[in-house]
């Protein structure tokens, strides 16, 4: 159907939690026959890097979680972006580095503690390696950093993590980097499906919610969910800093208690939010900043552990097939 040609904004996550996926080269056919021109990964996978080069597509890769703290040393984080970086450009399109995945969300101090300075240490070594510009360092972040997120305008960052997430806050605007998110709003409607209503996780028709401090109106919870995330910043005093969502999806498939993983609602959400994507839409808040979203993700990964719609996320089956159509070829 064409729905989504020229999309600008729209990435995929390319997760490898698996052993049945195709290989980077048919990956990448894959990608370029969807008009998709830009990835994140969660590591920096050499046959991915490789595979790549030259292609025009935009790759945000990943620093794990566990090399977090050995890169707070300056030696250490040169001798990782000259290993891990360095080779495979200018060919291949590095655009941004996430620095671990997720890191408040693991309960680990010294990684939270750690992950700042790290940021600092990656963009020092890309600066002296003159790639300061050109790559963006960043980390993708889930929505439990919030203490609060409804209405928008109200959202704080959880008390136990505002010390920790400021010095990040500050690096982002110093640096002028994104404040990526991980957003699922079907984690909103599965925990909560009397109260949460469909239409508005699904970008549905509905009545939607109005915040009532600022009396904008929201017609669907992800727009509500990156608001939030910008009040939260803006109150704990950063305001220049741009929101990305790095992750956002819906499952095709779950277990019995998992309310609202069906396939027609994978379809829906992510139609309906390709189509947004389309006719580059911002938030309510920053009507005029077109909204950069990764969808989660390309492919079911077999070997992902927890609930059944931890391995039903992809738009496309292992073997190249769709999953369902969401109208991107």
């Amino acid at each position: 159907s064409g729905l989504i040609r020229g999309v600008s904004s729209v990435g995929i996550n390319y997760g490898q939690v698996a052993n049945n996926l195709p290989s980077p080269d048919d990956v990448l056919t894959l990608l370029k026959s969807l008009k998709i021109s830009k990835i994140r990964i969660y590591d920096t996978n050499p046959e991915i890097l490789t595979s790549f080069a030259n292609s025009n597509i935009d790759i945000i890769v990943t620093l794990g979680n566990q090399l977090v703290g050995k890169v707070v040393d300056p030696q250490q984080a040169l001798d990782w972006v000259t290993t891990n970086i360095k080779p495979y450009l200018p060919a291949t399109n590095i655009s941004g580095i996430s620095i671990g995945n997720e890191p408040f969300n693991s309960d680990d101090s010294l990684l939270m503690l750690n992950l700042a300075p790290a940021m600092a240490s990656i963009h020092a070594a890309l600066v002296q390696l003159g790639l300061g510009s050109s790559i963006q360092v960043s980390s993708a972040n889930s929505l439990a950093i919030l203490s609060n997120s409804f209405p928008p305008s109200a959202a704080a960052f959880r008390e136990d993590l505002v010390g920790l997430i400021t010095p990040m806050l500050q690096f982002l605007a110093d640096t002028g980097s994104p404040f990526w998110i991980n957003a699922y709003p079907y984690f909103a409607y599965k925990s909560n499906p009397t109260s949460v209503s469909l239409n508005y996780v699904l970008f549905e028709p509905g009545e939607g919610m109005v915040d009532p401090y600022t009396n904008l109106h929201y017609d669907n919870m992800l727009y509500a969910q990156v608001d939030a995330v910008i009040f939260a910043m803006a109150r704990a005093g950063f305001t220049g800093v741009e929101v990305r969502v790095s992750e956002t999806g819906w499952p095709s498939k779950g277990d019995a208690g998992e309310y609202g993983a069906s396939l027609e609602n994978a379809e829906a959400y992510n139609r309906n939010l390709l189509r947004r994507q389309f006719e580059k839409e911002g938030t309510p808040l920053r009507p005029e900043q077109s909204l950069e979203v990764y969808l989660f993700a390309l492919f079911n990964e077999n070997l992902k552990p927890g609930p059944t719609s931890e391995r039903n996320y992809g738009l496309y089956r292992p073997d190249g097939s769709k999953a369902y159509d969401v109208g991107l070829n």
